[in-house]
């Protein structure tokens, strides 16, 4: 895992190299181990390094060879695969790191080496006798991808406050960006970023420019979700077997490292499937992490009881991380700083203070982000079975603000349209799935997941240097998801299938249990220091120079926080204010 900045122009000058220097600085945490510098033919290139696959130098990166250049970040699972066919190819290799395996299949293969690849990565690699640079981004977006069109060229990066560094970029709040972070729970789609002159490589894509300019996207994997006429044969059992055994296969392939492997255990289905399967794999002294918070508003901060039961069980190396209050105030502007974009679910400094422990002890772990989303975990999936309006049904259910009140909140300039709502609109009208659920399943994998918890999991682990792999989204557990019927993903009020076969392989007092979440009580709650800290920032100069928000919604939301909850059952105060205060942080 890492992090790369590049700035590719035709028309080259000095301070190109001076401000992918200063983007590599700034993506310092993501790879701490090493950094590297390359220039050449109107490209400079960038990284920093987390020596996870081949601790030697013979890793490093840039790396060049045949004739083309590389930066990468994410892993390869399947790279001895690879590089055994490509050795049978004729290729030879003079390191054991993934990256070289990347570089040799995009010269075997061209841009179409993707589909041959199981992993998460975001690379660019340059052609440098075409002069041709080609970028792409995993099927589900799990490593991210930042470009920022300049006047000299196109700047590119691992996050979004890297390319801050590059002067004279627009720096102004894309109205429909804004609208969607307000309105669809702070998911904003690819490409769109809050800021107008900085986009997203959607995932699933891989982008080629060339010298003069032009450039061409190929989409390279569609995910898909219904029952599929050749399946109609397979019965309920099989069906759970076959999920079974590529959770199996998924988790031992997310193994594949030269340093240990630990999980983030919350104690839940999901997290606990994880250490089950590995433990039934023969792994032994597992390392194991859970994070708790102190109540508040008489809610629980922890869900220690559960993560003891799997860690004493299994008998991992387990460690619980109890954070007080004060200290939970003093880090969120360091959570403010590792976000590329403002996200508001509490679980971001839940995350990065859980990583910043783990990065003490371990440089990987495997977390169970995504389940939720392709196995039909959440709320708003049954109701949409047999909805008049499946549209208005899925708004009701996941949006923070209808349109109206969206307008109430922010000043005029910002009233461009109901952008989000016409997003899921159409959406749900797309042949994805023979269903409303379907339907959801397919927007909330293929956006809401890569926007938000995926997302989220990232910018929290890399801020410590710290890899987080994500078996729920092997794109074959994603594709086989995608194919089991509704109604097994339905049943026992969520991801009934997944609870069906972990009830063979874990304990089921973590099955049949209140679904929950990384708690973070007083950031719902908003009251005593928590409102001052809000207070001050939403009453700030800078904020009223800034004019975004209108002054009597943010009064009415500061004098009584607890009224103002979202259907998702978070604080509309917090997310007004933490746009502010991301904007502050990063000096926008």
């Amino acid at each position: 895992m890492c992090g790369f900045a590049g700035f590719h122009s035709d028309n080259p000058a000095p301070e190109h190299k001076q401000w992918v220097e200063r983007m590599v600085e700034t993506l310092a945490p993501r790879g701490p181990d090493s950094e590297g510098l390359m220039v050449r033919q109107g490209l400079v290139l960038g990284h920093r390094r987390l020596k996870v696959i081949d601790l030697s130098d013979q890793g490093s990166q840039p790396m060049t060879d045949l004739g083309l250049d590389l930066v990468f970040n994410g892993c390869l699972y399947n790279y001895p695969e690879l590089r055994k066919t490509l050795a049978g190819l004729g290729y030879q290799f003079f390191s054991n790191s993934d990256t070289e395996v990347l570089l040799k299949a995009y010269h075997a293969w061209g841009p179409n080496c993707v589909e041959r690849f199981n992993g998460m990565f975001a690379f660019a690699i340059h052609e440098q006798k075409t002069g041709r640079l080609v970028l792409g981004r995993d099927r589900l977006g799990i490593k991210p991808l930042y470009l920022a069109q300049h006047r000299d060229g196109l700047a590119f990066a691992s996050t979004l406050p890297a390319l801050l560094e590059v002067p004279g970029l627009d720096t102004e709040l894309d109205p429909i960006a804004l609208n969607h972070y307000l309105s669809f729970h702070a998911v904003v789609p690819a490409p769109h970023t809050l800021l107008k002159g900085i986009k997203k490589l959607p995932p699933a894509t891989v982008r080629t420019i060339h010298p003069d300019g032009r450039q061409e996207d190929h989409n390279y994997w569609q995910f898909q979700v219904g029952e599929r006429e050749q399946d109609h044969h397979i019965t309920d059992e099989e069906w759970e077997q076959q999920l079974l055994d590529t959770l199996r296969t998924s988790v031992r392939r997310r193994m594949v490292a030269d340093v240990p492997v630990g999980v983030l255990l919350s104690g839940g289905l999901d997290s606990s499937l994880i250490v089950g399967l590995l433990a039934e794999q023969g792994q032994h002294n597992l390392n194991t992490f859970s994070v708790g918070f102190e109540a508040a508003g008489g809610e629980s901060g922890d869900e220690f009881r559960y993560s003891d039961l799997i860690a004493r069980h299994y008998g991992t190396e387990h460690h619980k991380i109890e954070v007080p209050s004060s200290t939970l105030l003093d880090t969120l502007p360091k959570t403010f700083q590792a976000m590329s974009e403002p996200m508001v679910s509490y679980d971001n400094v839940g995350f990065f203070l859980l990583s910043q422990q783990v990065s003490k002890h371990l440089k990987v772990v495997q977390s169970g982000q995504g389940a939720d989303e392709i196995f039909a975990g959440y709320h708003w999936y049954p109701p949409l079975q047999g909805s008049a309006d499946p549209v208005e049904t899925y708004a009701s259910h996941f949006m923070d603000r209808d349109y109206a009140e969206y307008c109430r909140t922010v000043t005029s300039g910002y009233h461009t349209g109901d952008h989000a709502t016409a997003f899921i609109r159409s959406r749900f009208a797309r042949p994805d799935g023979h269903g409303p659920v379907d339907k959801a399943l397919h927007l909330d994998t293929s956006v809401m997941l890569t926007d938000d918890p995926v997302k989220r999991v990232d910018n929290m682990t890399m801020a410590w240097g710290l890899e987080a792999r994500v078996p729920f989204l092997d794109h074959e557990v994603v594709e086989l998801a995608g194919r089991i019927p509704a109604r097994l993903k339905l049943g026992d009020n969520g991801k009934g299938i997944l609870k069906s076969l972990g009830r063979k392989v874990i304990p089921s007092a973590v099955i049949d249990r209140p679904k929950g979440y990384f708690p973070v009580p007083a950031l719902k709650y908003i009251e005593g220091p928590y409102l001052e800290f809000v207070q001050n920032a939403l009453n700030s100069e800078r904020a009223r120079q800034r004019g975004l928000f209108q002054r009597d919604y943010l009064t009415a939301l500061l004098d009584d926080p607890k009224s103002h909850i979202t259907p998702l059952r978070g604080s509309k105060l917090w997310q007004v204010a933490l746009l502010e205060m991301w904007l502050q942080t990063h000096n926008l």
